[in-house]
């Protein structure tokens, strides 16, 4: 089973990273939105690879169902997809900064000291990930911290059920103007 779990790490790994560049690197930028839903999908299978269900499905239905769709509405809107975006004195810089970036994503991924969890620490990551930290022995996170009697959805349902409903209504009047505004310029 571990091999499948890699050969399925590297697949996504390889879909996410050439998304990715083609993200940047396409002129188009319709494509280049339909490319970002990809780097998303991708996320959303770490997530499942990770053990962690409920991320990869907020994943997919918030960032690829909600804010690809609305990306993609906005490029709609504008006059000219197909054109992209032209050259402008920017460009230099901002390829600078993503190189010092990298340079230093990359130093720190070398100088990282990579030892494997420790036996105990792995079973209590095991138990953290297959209950919840409500579920984890008590003092196992440290003494000073009391684990939270209510998972992460129970609390999306049960007491910030009023933020996240209006962060829902927020994304539907973005959508309902984005089609407003597509009709007035199609009429």
């Amino acid at each position: 089973m571990p091999l499948v779990q890699d050969l399925v790490f590297w697949i996504l790994s390889v879909v996410a990273i050439g998304a990715a560049l083609g993200v940047v690197l396409v002129k188009d930028l319709f494509r280049s939105a339909l490319l970002l839903a990809v780097v998303f999908i991708s996320v959303a299978g770490f997530f499942v690879l990770l053990s962690a269900e409920f991320l990869a499905v907020v994943q997919v239905l918030i960032y690829v169902g909600a804010i690809s769709v609305l990306f993609i509405f906005g490029i709609m809107l504008t006059r000219n997809v197909r054109e992209g975006n032209l050259p402008n004195r920017l460009q230099i810089p901002a390829v600078l900064c993503a190189s010092l970036l990298l340079v230093g994503m990359i130093a720190a991924a070398i100088n990282t000291d990579w030892r494997p969890i420790p036996n105990a620490a792995s079973q209590l990551v095991d138990s953290a990930q297959t209950q919840s930290v409500a579920g984890a022995p008590a003092g196992a996170l440290g003494s000073g911290y009391e684990a939270p009697e209510t998972g992460l959805a129970e609390l999306l349902i049960g007491d910030f059920v009023l933020p996240f409903e209006a962060v829902s209504l927020l994304l539907l009047a973005a959508l309902i103007g984005g089609l407003a505004l597509a009709r007035s310029r199609g009429s």
